[in-house]
């Protein structure tokens, strides 16, 4: 198996709890340059996408690099608004950008009051807000709106995963957009246009979606301030290239004279964390079943979604193999009643010992977000970890009161 947290080769997981989230500052720090570059050499503003990664603990050291965050709805504007800068007063402010699937009135309301971008998802909650929007915009006459759009060009490889599929209720397409806004100058306070087709993607995808994109909506470019391409882009990657996007940016926002932005969660956080487990029980039927305090559904849920099998790191430059690879083969399952709580079958140098821990690689992005109180499994806590300094925090553990208060 290939390790991509690889600074994790010398981090003790018993220096902190288990089940616990560990993210190396520096790793993302490392991102965060990377990002910064684009940011300067492209002129394009970078966005932390908090559906993906919403740590606001190292709130501080993103906004030291980006712009701002954007959100997936009012609780995660409100985080962006609250923790990450987007209430600072003059150059310290972040901004905030918002982009829902539908709003309720109620929701618009807070989300109008907080924003500094609000997207749609279609012409009729355009159009059925008015009054609110006409309200806001009033209020605060910085205020701007955009629509999601669907250039219905696919380039995902998993269809749980892909905004462009067929019947996707994601963005508008070109011959309902046409329908509402015949022409650029009918689209009478839209001041851009938001897509995200991608999904832990290099530049090549972004490219060929562009092109898309131009082909469809290009009359539309020249009346906008901004376009948002989106997410998904992988852009701190070793493999990703760099310099392709920087340059496509830039005659992008020279062709259209454009704002464009970019909202990378999973850039941010890529090969920066893991999350440490314990073996707590064996068993037998038919292989040798390894029983962890992780659970796959609760704790780790793409590993069933993509699917995926997650890298292991069982210590000082060593990582697990898959099944039968190494001497000693384990089925490693979680502690849920869900008969598919399986991470997968994994084989290892030595036999697995009771109290022994492990560390499942690249758990940073996403899995954080999607955790579970599922069967009243407890919850990971979170820790960050230095790896130049070896100082370690735990800034979050979670109780019965967690999983309670969920609950009526």
């Amino acid at each position: 198996m290939t390790i991509n947290s690889k600074t994790f080769f010398n981090f003790n997981p018993h220096s902190v709890p288990s089940p616990c989230f560990v993210v190396d500052e520096v790793a993302i720090e490392h991102n965060l340059q990377i990002l910064k570059r684009v940011q300067v050499e492209s002129g394009a503003k970078v966005l932390l996408a908090l559906k993906a990664f919403s740590m606001f603990s190292l709130a501080p050291l993103i906004c030291k690099y980006l712009q701002g965050t954007c959100a997936s709805g009012l609780h995660e504007a409100q985080l962006g608004y609250e923790e990450f800068g987007g209430n600072k007063k003059g150059g310290d402010k972040r901004e905030v950008h918002t982009y829902s699937v539908a709003y309720t009135k109620k929701d618009l309301q807070q989300v109008l009051a907080i924003s500094d971008h609000v997207v749609f998802n279609s012409f009729y909650q355009w159009q059925y807000y008015q009054p609110m929007i006409q309200a806001a915009k009033k209020e605060r006459p910085s205020l701007s709106f955009g629509l999601r759009i669907n250039p219905m060009h696919s380039e995902g490889a998993t269809a749980i995963y892909n905004p462009c599929a067929p019947g996707s209720r994601l963005g508008i397409t070109i011959d309902k957009f046409k329908e509402h806004a015949p022409k650029p100058t009918d689209l009478n306070g839209i001041s851009g246009l938001h897509f995200h087709t991608l999904c832990e993607q290099g530049f090549e995808p972004l490219d060929r979606t562009l092109d898309a994109v131009e082909k469809q909506f290009g009359e539309y470019l020249p009346h906008l301030k901004w376009v948002n391409f989106g997410g998904g882009h992988h852009i701190t990657h070793q493999d990703y290239e760099v310099d392709r996007l920087i340059n496509r940016i830039k005659a992008f926002q020279k062709k259209y004279q454009v704002q464009i932005y970019l909202e990378p969660g999973e850039a941010i956080a890529i090969h920066t964390g893991v999350l440490v487990s314990e073996v707590l029980d064996f068993g037998h039927n038919q292989l040798a079943i390894a029983i962890l305090d992780t659970s796959a559904n609760c704790h780790m849920p793409d590993t069933i979604e993509m699917p995926y099998q997650a890298e292991i790191i069982t210590g000082t430059q060593k990582a697990a193999g898959v099944a039968n690879e190494k001497r000693y083969t384990y089925r490693l399952g979680g502690q849920t009643c869900l008969a598919g709580d399986v991470i997968g079958d994994y084989s290892f140098d030595n036999p697995l010992q009771i109290g022994q821990r492990l560390m499942f690689d690249d758990m940073a992005h996403y899995t954080m977000v999607k955790t579970t109180t599922f069967n009243g499994i407890r919850l990971p806590s979170i820790a960050i970890w230095n790896s130049k300094t070896n100082a370690v925090r735990v800034v979050r553990e979670f109780g019965y009161e967690d999983f309670r208060n969920r609950l009526s």
